[in-house]
This record gives C-alpha cells, structure tokens and sequence, in this order.
C-alpha cells in the first residue's frame, strides 16, 4: 500500500477523532512509531510526527532524551601537553533535545513563555548549584556543555519546520542520529494561541537496542565483572590462534 495514502489515513483519523471529542480537546498527536530499535548498522532513524488541533494556533514540538549526569572536563596546556585540569557535573541534563514550531518561537510566544517550557536549546534549565559555581562560572560551563552536545548531533542547532496542511492538520519530522543514546524519549506537543500555551500532549518514544546486540548489552550492563573476564579471555584466544597462524606460515 502507497506509504502516503497510509500517512493521509492516518491524518484524517487523527481529525475525525478531534471533532468527535470535546471542544476543550483541542490538540491531538501521535507518532508514526513508538520504537526506534538500534542494530548493528544502526545509521540513525526519522519519526513522523503527525496530528491535528481545533482552530487556529501555533504548535511548538520538543523532543527530550532520557535525562543523565554529564561530566564536563576543561584541558590546559601544561609543559606542552594538553591535561584536564578542572571538571564540573551536571546532575539532570537531557541525553537529547530537539525542536520544532510552525513559526520563529519569538514570534510565537514572549520570552517568559519560551523560558517556562524550555522551548530552544538555549533556554534549557542547566543550572549548577551556587556551591559548585558562580554563576558567571556556571554560565561558562552551561555554554561548554551546550557546545558538545551540539558538536555530537544530540542537540539541535536550528529550529526545525512545523508544516500545516491546510488549517489543523500538521506534521513535522524527528531525526535521530546515529548515536543516540537510548532510553524512553519525551515528545511534547505544545498549542499556542496569542502567545499562550491552551493545550499540550507528551508522547512516548522508547530507543533501545534490539537483536543479538541487545542481548550482548544487558548482560555487560547486568554483570559486567563476568562480562569484562569473558571479553580477556576471548582477546586472549584470538591472540594465541593469530600468534598460530603466524608461526605456522
């Protein structure tokens, strides 16, 4: 079956659905699938974004990753060799950030709006206690961190496209690269009329490894003593049957 006209189905349900509720129901989103699995190969993936609302508004998209402690380190060169020299850890910071809005977000809401949902990476709730950092110290940490995660693809570096078809339905796309951690990811879907948020959804979206890999994952995660002996013993063998090979030729 033609992928479009599935998509299109899709929409017209999502639409159909919207009319029947309630009109205080005025958002309604999914995803064209809920589980992104990692194999061997794995080159990154895109999720559809699909859904519909009730009269006129902006929709603002953001996608958050699992949220981890991030270890920053800050290397200097010391007698001609660069060395770490200082750290700072963040206790809670998202594994992965993306966003997306049907308009420029200064356009769509005022900044105390934006700053209340974390809308635009750079307004992202990173701060460090005043016990590990000044606050221009904090900043400059913040700034470093924000700059990694950019470097690395896991956080956006522009606002990517919210596009309407017609007057309530609308899609947009979430790319993940290749090295996305996994976890159960967060898509929240925002509406927004006069600069106000009048509803909004949280969506689900689990990455995990899958297959053989998977298998090889837990049990490391799970017993990593065992795990790290069979990996010495495996490296060992492979050493002495090249070391075979090499002596018989």
């Amino acid at each position: 079956m033609n992928r479009r006209f599935v998509r299109f189905a899709v929409l017209s349900v999502a639409v159909l659905t919207l009319s029947a509720s309630s009109r205080a129901d005025t958002l309604v989103a999914d995803l064209s699938q809920h589980l992104v699995g990692i194999t061997t190969g794995f080159a990154g993936a895109d999720v559809l974004l699909f859904g519909a609302v009730e009269g006129h508004g902006d929709v603002v998209v953001i996608t958050r990753g699992p949220e981890r402690p991030a270890v920053m380190h800050r290397k200097s060169r010391i007698l001609g060799v660069w060395v770490n020299t200082a750290s700072m850890t963040f206790d809670r910071v998202p594994s992965f950030y993306g966003v997306a809005s049907s308009r420029p977000l200064e356009e769509i809401a005022p900044a105390t709006v934006l700053a209340r949902h974390e809308m635009g990476v750079e307004r992202l709730r990173l701060a460090l206690a005043r016990a590990k950092a000044s606050p221009n110290v904090a900043a400059e940490w913040r700034d470093g961190l924000l700059r990694n995660f950019q470097r690395a693809g896991l956080y956006a570096n522009s606002v990517r496209n919210v596009t309407f078809l017609g007057n309530r339905l609308f899609r947009t796309r979430i790319s993940l690269p290749a090295n996305v951690p996994t976890g159960i990811y967060q898509v929240q879907v925002f509406l927004l009329v006069e600069g106000r948020v009048v509803s909004a959804q949280t969506t689900p979206l689990s990455v995990s490894k899958i297959g053989g890999e998977a298998v090889v994952y837990d049990f490391a995660y799970a017993q990593p003593a065992i795990y790290g002996l069979i990996a010495i013993a495996l490296a060992l063998v492979a050493g002495w049957l090249a070391h075979l090979a090499f002596r018989k030729a």
